[in-house]
Order: structure tokens, then sequence, then C-alpha cells
């Protein structure tokens, strides 16, 4: 009898939890902000389950309002879950042995990174065998308005999720080069979306250039970056570029990787 009444309790349980990953999934899934109202339609939940879930989710930090209250995004939880399952992941090995087979048919330093709100998280990466070199490690954070790869995943985005990420940047010059005029920028991002690829013409640090390209998922949208960079003195950025091809076939076995 214990049983039959324990039951219920767990196929209650059962229900909340699948519509709390339905909500999360749903929300990594969104090209920008989603509003409750939003949830309610999409997910076909009653409208007070979905503000149920959504509150108690952004009271956790799975889920963040968007500046001006606009809709919910992914929150801090949900980010460092997603970047720990893909750094821990049993792809891992496969993923760093794809990295380090472009590294060594560049002869240059590749990594991968992974957005994380305004900015961009060294996901993996393997070092040139070169003695003057860049040492940035796995976790590092590097901004998005003046990187390869920032600039990518900001171009990657719908106008809608771009505008309010570019308003709360604060251009930051770190170089000569670095853009820190708001409409060069979006200028400079729309380039980039027509040819897919990111650079960085030493924006970010003095004397390094770097060029990025995306890693998708199975709808063609990024959920990383894959890139090359190196001092001045051994590659110019028309060098860097040339070096596209080599990146792009890394990013297509990496993107295979994710879904396999």
């Amino acid at each position: 009898m214990q049983d039959l009444k324990e039951r219920p309790k767990a196929t209650a349980a059962k229900t909340r939890s699948a519509r709390v990953l339905q909500v999360l999934e749903l929300i990594a899934r969104q090209d920008g902000p989603a509003s409750v109202q939003e949830i309610t339609e999409q997910s076909g939940l009653p409208k007070a389950t979905a503000y149920r879930i959504c509150a108690m989710l952004e009271a956790d930090g799975f889920l963040r309002r968007e500046m001006g209250g606009r809709g919910l995004v992914a929150g801090p939880r949900l980010l460092a879950l997603a970047h720990t399952l893909l750094g821990g992941s049993s792809h891992a090995a496969a993923r760093h042995a794809i990295l380090a087979s472009a590294a060594r048919r560049i002869g240059e330093t590749c990594n991968l990174t992974v957005p994380d709100g305004s900015e961009m998280i060294y996901l993996d990466r393997v070092e040139s065998e070169w003695p003057l070199r860049l040492q940035l490690p796995t976790g590092t954070r590097v901004p998005l308005h003046c990187t390869a790869s920032g600039k990518l995943f900001l171009s990657s985005l719908s106008p809608a999720a771009r505008k309010p990420l570019l308003a709360s940047l604060s251009l930051e010059r770190r170089t000569a080069n670095t853009i820190t005029d708001a409409q060069r920028l979006r200028e400079a991002l729309e380039e980039i979306r027509e040819t897919g690829i990111g650079t960085d013409n030493e924006e970010f640090l003095d004397g390094m250039v770097a060029v990025a390209v995306p890693v998708t998922d199975s709808e063609g949208r990024l959920f990383a970056t894959l890139a090359v960079h190196a001092p001045v003195v051994r590659m110019s950025l028309e060098q860097a570029r040339a070096h596209v091809p080599v990146l792009q076939d890394a990013a297509t076995q990496l993107a295979a990787l994710s879904t396999a």
C-alpha cells in the first residue's frame, strides 16, 4: 500500500522535472530574450505553471532577465553547466586532438572559445612550439569587442539580441587599433557576418593578429569559435586568413563531434 501511495508523488515530481527541462531547452534554443508569454505559447504549458517555473529558475540563477526586462535568457548557472559539460565531456580528448591537428598544420596556437555574457571563455587551446608565444590558459576570459572570436560571436546574433548586448559593452581601448566607436563596430560586425570569419588586427594585444571561424550546431547556430592567433613578426593578418580553410575543416569535425 505504501508503494502505491508513493507512485503518484513520483509521477508528479517527474512531470515537474520534465517541465523545468522543457523551459530550459526552449530558452537555450532562443536567438534572444524570451518573454514568459512566449515561453507559455511555445511550450504549451499552463500560464501559471510557466510563470512559476521561470520565477524559480530565475531565483536560482539558471535564467536571468535581460537588460530592460524584455525577456529571459540563460543565467550564469545554466551557462556554467553548459561549459562544464563541454569541458568535461567524454569527447574532450577527441576535441583536443582535432585542435592539436589544426595547430600542427598551421604551426601556430589554436584555441576553442565559448560565449559567456559579455566575454568569451577559453575552453581549450593548443600552444605553438615557438618560444615566442602568448600565454592565455584554459579558463581565460577575453572581451567581445576586440577579439576575433568575440566579434564573430556578436556578428552571429540577430539584431534584436545583438543591440542590447552591444549597448552593455564598455568598448574599452586595448590598443591603438581597438574599435571603440559603436557605429564602426556595428559596421565591422556586418562585414564579419557576411564573410563568416572573425578578425583581430592587433585590436586586443599589440603585435598579435587572429582569425576565427564558427563551430555550429545541427541548426547552423554558433555555439563555439575556433581561432588561430600569432605574433605579427611571424604572421600577418592576410597570412592568417589563408589558414581559414584549415580552421573550417577542424570546425566541421568539432561540430560533428558535438552531435555524435
